[in-house]
């Protein structure tokens, strides 16, 4: 089954609301190698004008994994995930994400191109916080691998 071309401009429903732990941000920013305090230490970051840790800025794919989880299990979008790449991933932030952000993410399909035998399949997701504020966009596309004889797209 190819990936279905209709997608496009398709938005899922709002995944549940995702509230931010400070542990899930220093684990994270250990993950990542974030050294600066601000991510790690709450004086640190009430010191800089935050009110809690600061998540790095690529914490915001913990938060649209929801929302990508929902396009990958719709049967009719016809991607196969055993066959998926990830192909770039990037942020647009508004405000930082901190600790203590009840943060929910909406995902929209806005691309979905046939390259080589393979799907290319682009998503933004917008995250606002509890009040309705943008906090972050996050873009991913997913490359969905074609079969080896390329029949599959």
């Amino acid at each position: 089954m190819s990936v279905n071309p209709e997608l496009v401009g398709r938005t899922f429903p709002p995944a549940p609301p995702y509230l931010v732990g400070r542990e899930k941000v220093r684990e994270f920013a250990r993950a990542v190698i974030a050294t600066n305090p601000v991510h790690t230490d709450p004086d640190a970051a009430r010191a800089a004008g935050y009110d809690d840790v600061v998540a790095p800025p690529t914490f915001a794919v913990v938060v649209q994994e929801a929302t990508l989880a929902q396009l990958l299990a719709d049967p009719d979008a016809g991607i196969d995930f055993s066959r998926v790449v990830h192909g770039e991933q990037k942020f647009v932030y508004d405000r930082p994400i901190v600790a203590g952000d009840e943060l929910t993410a909406t995902l929209t399909v806005t691309s979905v191109k046939t390259l080589g035998g393979n799907a290319m399949v682009s998503a933004e997701t917008a995250v606002v916080d509890a009040g309705g504020a943008h906090v972050v966009t996050a873009t991913s596309t997913l490359v969905v691998r074609g079969d080896e004889d390329g029949a599959d797209a």
